[in-house]
């Protein structure tokens, strides 16, 4: 399965509050993220920067793909592996600092993944596998930024 792979959406600004961008407080910053056959999404900016706190926001939505991104390596990985995952949930946290242009970069990711696997001989190996799923995430790699990993590992039913 190699070679080139194209993602299309659509984003549109739905913020125009009758004047346009005229100033910078007369417009939201509202947007919906539309691709073919899926849910819409709906963005705004950070609360700091005049967002809706109630919408997805950008930064948000790097997060998001930063773990998402590790979890279906990561599970590839095990299920080929043989180690049984049965439970995964990731508290990712990111930090953004602004520049003196008004500009600003990500400065790191922590990804906190907590998996439960089905029997206690596997937790070894699971636990390995994070710095591979790390290795071979496409988003991870796509970032200038280091991506943290500070796994947990338990036993399902324990």
């Amino acid at each position: 399965m190699h070679g080139q792979h194209h993602y299309r959406l659509t984003l549109q600004w739905t913020g125009n509050k009758g004047t346009g961008t005229s100033h910078y407080r007369a417009y939201e910053r509202s947007h919906t993220i539309i691709a073919d056959n899926k849910v819409e999404i709906l963005g705004s900016s950070d609360p700091a920067f005049r967002g809706d706190p109630t919408k997805h926001n950008p930064e948000e939505l790097l997060v998001a793909a930063l773990s998402s991104c590790h979890m279906l390596s990561y599970l590839h990985l095990c299920a080929v592996a043989g180690v049984v995952v049965t439970a995964y949930v990731d508290q990712a946290s990111g930090t953004m600092v602004e520049t003196a242009d008004g500009g600003g970069h990500f400065t790191e990711v922590t990804l906190n993944p907590v998996v439960t696997v089905a029997e206690p001989a596997m937790m070894e190996k699971a636990n390995a596998l994070h710095g591979k799923a790390s290795e071979v995430c496409f988003i991870a790699n796509s970032v200038n930024f280091p991506v943290h990993h500070r796994p947990t590992c338990k036993i399902e039913d324990q």
